[in-house]
């Protein structure tokens, strides 16, 4: 899969960019418990008063508070305070405009003074304010007794008050202070209901805002994504399919033509989809997770130890269904393989299957293959549909216990109820960072199949390459294709299909093939255009040897006709083109004149434009060989290979073709590999093989008087009258 990554790195702006916008996404996801317990705490608990630090206050209460200040304390707050209104005749205090900073240090300043008379006015009865063992005149209450006193007295009363306190909760504290502050309110007739409302709808509206703001953050997240991973599978589908066409014969029979299929099309598509989820996720987790632990901890750390049991139960669950499900994720890719082999068999041989009424049996090796690969998918999707109903099992029980936990901290006044709630928010959140790795554990080993199959076909060593330094062909040279001591062997095989092969076709010749089957005709003329390398010996055009020669240069001066005529969707024109793009028209007409492809060419109602359909099914196999020959001639190359092209050619058809063609390659070096005789008998020089050895060489008189093989094909096709008569 890195080396995948690797293919990244025209999108590294791309990668910067999301992993920016995760960022962002993350701390937007992360404050959103922070406000909903500030609604909860704040905006419910404490009628929207968020601190101690009094916007308001009236004259007697002021002073009141100033007494249990230290002279420092009192001065601070009095820089602070200006004198504003009067309400029933008492003088009202307005805070200044301050900062934050400065409104948390008010605050805190207040925080004891406003507790400690929170206290004392709810402990009105002599019985009480006797345990609160400060020294006080009899008939003077605390207030008028802290006006009497001097620094010292008052100072050492102040240290009592703190002794007092300090066993305290911060959490009471505050809540007291916020009572003291919600009740001077009431006192002095301002809405502490609108204070609320006001309060509630504003961080409302930052929720809002901050969810929006994520989901735009998200979208571009996917849209980014999205892209990046499409340009990536665009890429590969690229390179795999430039690799392919590099391919010889023999990568071709090494890895298999429907896995290349399969590897180009749903390997490349696994690879693209986990692209967009690990862009999405994988950097995500770990941001919100780590964030998640950070915000909690600053929430309250007693409860830490529950998020841990929650990650360590995930993980345990997570690594247990990969160890069960991984192996087979490497054998779905296989069996996706044999499928499309089997498809693609079947639906290439329907006439052969057909024919033979084997159709019951071909569904019958369609049906065990698509089971194999159903059972797999099955165990799969079974063992990871075991996951979501764990994980959300796992994060029950983590809810229950963080309510239990926060219960006993609220009743012990260590916490509050919106803090509990976004203990749970952030505790969901780590636990979700982790059930979307979990989810990736899922996707990622079939994606990592599915890339080590790609970069199995971008890094398979090509047999046939080109050449460091090429060589170019002579401008004079007309073609001379010399077999110099040729023997060639397949590759895995025992034995050499081709052995010790030494001849010479010159221009304005045509050189034939013949042979029994398996006799090693179109081996060794597939050895020109190098779709096989030579295993010992050389071949050489012009004296230069072919394997020194750029393969373009090469394969640019042959003309060359397969067995099977192959037609490529498209018109006629399009095909007949396909060689020489440049061609005009009328040396279309010619190559389809000597092709003897004319007659049935004008008969359709588009002509040279009639679209030939996938594979040529439109056309039969006679037309397909004249359009395949058409194709050749129009290209004019140096040098013509025929590989069996006559075989679906009636006598008729065959001998005017050959004659119209002699006149075009007179000055050509003309290669024919054929099984008819009287396709080659006219042939300035026949090479007869035999099991790869060269057993006969010359003109089909010599050959019927010196070589007993090539008379034995000979007889079996034609009668000697006939023979002689040719």
């Amino acid at each position: 899969m890195l080396k995948v990554f690797g293919y990244l790195k025209s999108s590294i702006l791309s990668v910067l960019a999301v992993i920016l916008l995760l960022f962002v996404q993350a701390g937007l996801d992360l404050t959103l418990p922070d406000y909903t317990s500030k609604i909860v705490n704040i905006g419910v608990q404490q009628a929207g008063i968020e601190n101690a630090a009094i916007k308001e206050i009236g004259e007697e209460s002021y002073e009141k508070l100033l007494l249990f200040m230290s002279d420092s304390d009192s001065s601070y707050i009095r820089s602070y305070y200006n004198k504003d209104k009067k309400y029933k005749k008492e003088v009202i205090y307005k805070l200044k405009r301050v900062s934050k900073k400065e409104a948390e240090k008010i605050s805190d300043i207040f925080a004891k003074p406003m507790t400690m008379i929170s206290f004392i006015e709810q402990s009105k009865d002599k019985s009480n304010e006797s345990k609160m063992d400060f020294e006080i005149p009899e008939g003077m209450d605390i207030y008028t007794a802290l006006s009497y006193m001097d620094n010292k007295q008052r100072s050492d009363f102040l240290e009592k008050i703190d002794e007092k306190l300090k066993d305290y909760p911060d959490t009471i504290i505050d809540q007291a202070a916020v009572g003291y502050v919600k009740t001077e309110y009431e006192r002095i007739n301002i809405n502490v209901d609108k204070i609320q409302t006001n309060y509630i709808i504003k961080v409302g509206l930052i929720m809002i805002g901050i969810a929006l703001a994520a989901m735009i953050d998200g979208i571009l997240i996917v849209f980014i994504g999205s892209r990046m991973a499409a340009r990536l599978a665009k890429t590969l589908r690229e390179k795999v399919f430039r690799k392919v066409v590099g391919f010889s014969k023999s990568e071709m029979k090494l890895i298999g033509q429907s896995s290349l299929i399969t590897r180009t099309t749903n390997d490349i598509q696994q690879v693209q989809m986990v692209i967009v989820f690990l862009l999405r996720v994988v950097f995500y987790a770990p941001i919100i997770g780590i964030g998640g632990v950070i915000k909690a901890l600053n929430t309250n750390s007693s409860m830490t130890y529950i998020i841990g049991i929650a990650v360590a139960s995930i993980l345990v669950v997570v690594i247990i269904l990969f160890a069960i499900a991984m192996p087979k994720f490497t054998k779905i890719q296989k069996l996706i393989d044999k499928l499309n082999l089997v498809t693609r068999e079947i639906l290439s041989g329907l006439p052969v299957i057909r024919a033979f009424s084997n159709e019951e049996h071909e569904e019958r090796r369609f049906e065990e293959a698509n089971k194999r690969l159903t059972k797999a998918n099955l165990f799969v999707n079974r063992t990871m549909s075991f996951m979501m109903p764990i994980m959300m099992l796992i994060m029950n029980f983590v809810s229950l216990a963080l309510v239990y936990k926060g219960a006993v901290g609220v009743d012990d006044g260590t916490m509050q109820v919106g803090d509990i709630m976004a203990y749970i928010q952030y505790t969901m959140q780590i636990i979700m960072a982790f059930l979307m790795i979990s989810m990736m554990s899922i996707m990622l080993p079939r994606a990592n199949v599915s890339a080590k199959r790609i970069i199995e076909v971008l890094e398979t060593k090509d047999a046939i390459t080109n050449p460091l330094n090429p060589i170019d062909f002579n401008k004079k040279g007309k073609g001379v294709v010399e077999f110099k001591n040729v023997s060639f062997r397949y590759p895995d095989a025992d034995y050499d299909v081709i052995t010790d092969v030494s001849l010479t076709a010159n221009p304005g010749e045509v050189t034939a093939f013949i042979g029994s089957t398996g006799s090693g005709k179109s081996t060794l003329i597939n050895l020109i255009p190098r779709f096989y390398d030579v295993t010992d010996g050389a071949i050489t055009i012009d004296g230069i040897n072919i394997k020194d020669v750029d393969l373009h240069q090469l394969r640019d001066r042959i003309g060359f006709v397969p067995q099977k005529g192959i037609l490529f969707t498209g018109t006629i024109l399009d095909n007949i083109k396909y060689g020489n793009a440049k061609i005009n028209n009328k040396s279309v007409k010619e190559a389809l004149d000597i092709a003897q492809a004319t007659e049935f060419v004008s008969k359709l109602k588009e002509g040279e434009n009639y679209e030939i359909s996938q594979g040529g099914t439109n056309v039969s196999g006679g037309q397909k060989q004249r359009l395949s020959i058409a194709r050749a001639i129009a290209k004019d190359p140096d040098i013509y290979i025929f590989d069996d092209s006559f075989s679906a050619l009636d006598f008729k058809t065959d001998a005017k073709l050959r004659k119209e063609l002699a006149k075009t390659t007179k000055d050509k070096t003309v290669l024919i590999v054929a099984q008819r005789i009287s396709t080659i008998m006219n042939a300035d020089k026949i090479v007869v093989l035999n099991e790869g050895d060269v057993v006969g060489i010359g003109q089909h008189e010599e050959l019927m008087k010196n070589c007993d093989i090539y008379k034995e094909i000979a007889l079996s096709q034609l009668s000697k009258e006939e023979l002689g008569d040719a």
